[in-house]
């Protein structure tokens, strides 16, 4: 969730040289929030803005799990902050140890997904699991690590534990608790279940590592499978045990599997194999006890089998057009529009889709919901509608600043039907004006209920929409004006979605038979099975005409659209459901818990009501500010080195503080370091101290000269960091000044570097940066944006009038082109840089030739031509050790001219060519790639080559 919205893009362009950046910017809150506490003997729930009483029944819900929800792992957590993230409305939580605690984001997610069980709820049973599993590593070299590391010895212990092992096993522990859990939904599993029917059993490394061609289900499902494989066999605490031999010494290659193998005889490769073929022949032997497929015609698309490629959530646009959402490894989300005989039409590429599994069309229009990130507060997101003119291509932006989840166009296309949920965890179904998007009116809902994929019906005078209760799903139609209406279904542990309304039928998805089909309920509350494809039918939706019936089915290559003749003769009656058929192993795993029946019976307490009820107190971000949760050896805010010290950062985000001793291992000589970054206020205010010694020689007028001296090092100032995404080109903005200041103690040397600070010539200087950066979203495949610009301004001085005098001034831009072929990207980038000469040297400004080191110029002007492209996408294995999933290269050539050096008239001029070779892997299974590889540059103003070693750990 965390990279929803530009992470890291200006770094990925360019990186100011100001050390007071050193730490990282945050995601906040507005400061105008009033925070409180709910205390209960094991937790510390914290949150704002009028949720008390979800907070208050959440803090109750963590104390009741406390101990059955980790009872199989064999530890009891220590007590924990759980932050209640209200002013967004992205459905995610999350627990981290840096600093130790968890988040909860109360806007619940629409779709499938959801089950049966109230959000809350259901982010309390899969994230205090994850709780108990770090809790975990406190023992064996976890526990001895502890003094050196603080909480982020946990980390340390944890670094050969895969990732599908913490999802998987807390998924299972979700499915095993509630009534509902991924574990028990089949469109969960439905991407495994393609593959392995279409016999794509992958290797264990490509499971675990991904692919840039095919369709690798992601840790959650991968780790559902494997964890509940070894329970269901082995029994419920057989992850316990497989960890504390994991942990009693883990720094080992392979180390997981082989607490695995000491437990139970298996190697991890054993268990991928045997719970593959398990579940590959329980789905097998499901196929085989399902109808035969219902006939349909698959719409013409322009998508190749060889990579993985969806369309999904179809809607009408004439009788024989349907729009839809296309997404894949080769493309980011856009509108297409497919027909049964044209060639496949692009409509549009939308921004940060929040979509919830529906698109919606009416009167030559179509809507969505988009998030829109606040410009400075990173938790405040908003969801607001898009309005799109499907025959002018216009856009219209309504509802700015809301909080809706879903949109759906009346009839007449001028009013719109949105789910919103509040600051204070209230649901409510809106009705909106789709020009002004002034609210016409919000139906009452006095119980608190949910709200799923409403639809208008044909008059425009009702609304259908799958309504989650305390007691389970149903189905309501309700009056567009009043709210009032009646159950279409009775209300059962049975997953809906997808209402969609025809003739005196509504028309559903439902999971009822173990596979999501369509099926429609009559106003008698009689049902019937539309449709029934082998892996699942999805998102029904009836033509103008009331003849045909769109949806999407599923296979390995991806989901697809397809058509059929709407006929009720067809149609197959079937009994009213009460229950979902329980997903594999989710009663098997409901069986072996030791609270495995009490726990769903707790949560079928209204989500607003639960006991006890624990007191309220204010809590303030400021008296909290310090917050140390790593000591001892700590690694430095930028990664890239280690130091003896601390870290402290607040549970809100406003404060970080980094203090540190390090050890310079070229000079033999020590430095503390002393930082802190306060970001609860619109400008960012940073500063930072460094004292420390140095130990270098010079060599002056032929004779070497060594010498111990002692240097400050101060900067403080502000920076601004803006986000300015609003369409399908991520943006940011940042400006900042800073004072910086250097002095230096019992130099003896006779000389200095212009580029170093000399006896009392201390450095008194300002820096002002403005960077900005904007790019086109990138699909899995791409290798640079496609398109998109930066520029950086750099402006240095010293106007203090005391110390060493310094000038310089310095602008770069560059720009993103589509290169000849599919993923191929230009960049080109060209600046200037001024600097004055005589008396000392800044840092550079501008991206100097590569190959080349670094040479000050009075003046210097630089430009670069880069041509980035994917050589193959591959799945390399070198059995357990390497795994390979992309070789890329860019070819580029660097110009550069300097005048007037070190004050002398004088001109250099670089022309240098070279190429990057690039490849993307994995070693011994790590779940970070990481991609390096090798530059070759050939210097044209010396005739020379260079060659160097290239080493990145970002994850593309």
């Amino acid at each position: 969730m965390r990279r929803l919205l530009l992470p890291g893009l200006l770094s990925l362009f360019f990186t100011a040289p100001a050390r007071a950046q050193s730490l990282p910017i945050l995601s906040q809150n507005p400061p105008a929030l009033r925070w409180r506490t709910v205390n209960t003997p094991h937790f510390r729930v914290l949150y704002a803005g009028g949720i008390d009483s979800a907070a208050r029944r959440t803090a109750a819900r963590l104390e009741q799990l406390h101990g059955p929800d980790v009872a199989t792992l064999g530890v009891s957590p220590r007590p924990i902050a759980v932050v209640m993230q209200n002013q967004t409305t992205v459905p995610n939580g999350f627990v981290t140890f840096l600093p130790r605690h968890a988040e909860f984001f109360t806007t619940p997610q629409q779709g499938f997904g959801l089950g049966t069980v109230d959000w809350l709820d259901g982010l309390v049973v899969h994230e205090f699991r994850h709780v108990g599993q770090f809790e975990k590593a406190r023992q064996g070299i976890g526990k001895a690590l502890g003094p050196l590391f603080g909480d982020g010895a946990l980390g340390i212990a944890a670094v050969g534990v895969p990732q599908w092992f913490f999802e998987g096993d807390a998924v299972g522990t979700e499915t095993a608790l509630t009534r509902s859990g991924r574990g028990r939904i089949p469109s969960f599993n439905v991407g495994l279940r393609a593959n392995l029917l279409a016999g794509r059993d992958y290797s264990y490394q490509k499971a675990v590592n991904g692919s840039l061609r095919d369709n690798v289900p992601d840790w959650y499902v991968l780790g559902y499978f494997m964890t509940s494989y070894l329970k269901t066999h082995y029994g419920p605490a057989v992850w316990s045990k497989a960890l504390d031999k994991y942990y009693r010494f883990p720094f080992y290659p392979f180390s997981f599997s082989n607490g695995i193998r000491r437990s139970t005889g298996l190697t991890v490769e054993q268990l991928y194999g045997r719970s593959m073929a398990e579940i590959d022949s329980a789905w097998r032997a499901q196929q085989v006890a399902q109808p035969a497929a219902t006939p349909a015609k698959e719409l013409v698309v322009s998508a190749s089998e060889k990579v993985f490629t969806q369309y999904q959530y179809p809607q009408y646009v004439t009788d024989s057009t349907v729009l839809a959402l296309k997404t894949g490894l080769d493309d980011i989300p856009q509108l297409v529009l497919l027909s049964r005989h044209g060639a496949e039409q692009k409509v549009f590429t939308p921004g940060q889709l929040n979509i919830p599994e529906m698109l919606s069309v009416s009167g030559g229009k179509a809507v969505w919901p988009e998030f829109q990130q606040d410009a400075r507060w990173g938790q405040r997101i908003a969801s607001e509608l898009k309005v799109l003119d499907l025959k002018t291509g216009q856009l219209t932006r309504i509802g700015r600043g809301g909080r809706y989840s879903t949109a759906d166009l009346s009839p007449d296309g001028r009013r719109v039907l949105a789910v919103s949920t509040d600051e204070a965890y209230h649901h409510a179904l809106v009705v909106l004006d789709a020009e002004t998007g002034q609210v016409i009116r919000t139906l009452p809902n006095p119980h608190n209920d949910f709200y799923q994929q409403p639809r208008w019906t044909p008059s425009g005078e009702a609304i259908v929409t799958v309504t989650l209760t305390a007691a389970g799903k149903t189905i309501q139609e309700l009056n567009a004006d009043t709210g009032g209406g009646s159950n279409l279904l009775p209300v059962a542990n049975v997953n809906l979605a997808n209402p969609q309304c025809w003739r005196n039928y509504v028309l559903y998805n439902s999971s009822q038979s173990g596979i999501d089909n369509i099926y429609a309920v009559d106003g008698q509350g009689k049902i019937f099975r539309v449709a029934a494809r082998l892996l699942g039918a999805y998102h029904a939706t009836v033509a103008p005409n009331g003849r045909t019936l769109a949806f999407y089915d599923y296979r390995a290559t991806g989901a697809r659209i397809v058509e059929m003749t709407l006929d009720t003769a067809t149609w197959v009656p079937v009994p009213t459901p009460t229950v979902d058929v329980p997903g594999p192993y989710a009663a098997a795993l409901t069986a072996q818990e030791p609270s495995g029946q009490l726990v769903p019976r707790l949560l079928l307490t209204r989500p607003d009501s639960a006991a006890p009820r624990y007191g309220v107190q204010r809590y303030s971000p400021l008296r909290h500010a310090f917050n140390l949760f790593s000591y001892g050896v700590v690694q430095s805010p930028s990664g890239n080195a280690v130091s003896v010290g601390l870290r402290s950062q607040d549970l809100l985000n406003t404060t970080q503080v980094f203090a540190g001793v390090g050890y310079d291992q070229v000079e033999r000589t020590f430095s503390a370091t002393g930082a802190l970054s306060y970001q609860g206020r619109y400008p960012v205010l940073d500063a930072d101290v460094t004292y420390g010694g140095r130990d270098a020689a010079i060599i002056y007028k032929g004779t070497t000269y060594r010498d111990q001296w002692q240097y400050t090092r101060f900067t403080a100032g502000l920076r601004l960091p803006l986000t300015l995404t609003h369409s399908r080109y991520l943006q940011a903005l940042s400006l900042g000044t800073y004072f910086l200041h250097e002095q230096v103690y019992n130099y003896d040397l006779p000389a200095r570097k212009l580029s170093e600070t000399g006896p009392n010539t201390p450095l008194n200087g300002l820096q002002t940066t403005l960077s900005y950066a904007t790019q086109l979203k990138r699909s899995a495949r791409s290798v640079a944006p496609k398109w998109g610009g930066t520029f950086l301004g750099t402006w240095r001085t010293t106007p203090f009038g005391t110390g060493l005098e310094a000038r310089q001034w310095a602008a770069q831009a560059g720009v993103y082109l589509p290169g000849l072929a599919r993923n191929h990207a230009i960049r080109l980038r060209a600046g200037y840089q001024w600097q004055d000469q005589l008396q000392y040297q800044f840092a550079p400004a501008v991206s100097f030739p590569r190959g080349e080191g670094y040479t000050s110029f009075d003046h210097l002007s630089v430009a670069s031509f880069d041509y980035n492209l994917p050589l193959a996408f591959t799945h390399w294995e070198l059995g357990r050790l390497l795994y390979v999933q992309r070789l890329r290269a860019d070819v580029f050539g660097d110009v550069a001219q300097g005048n007037d050096f070190r004050g002398a008239a004088a001109q250099l001029n670089y022309r240098n060519a070279g190429v990057d070779a690039l490849v993307l892997f994995n070693v011994l299974r790590l779940r970070t790639p990481i991609e390096a590889g090798v530059r070759v540059v050939y210097r044209g103003a010396v005739g020379a080559w260079v060659v160097e070693p290239l080493a990145f750990s970002l994850r593309l």
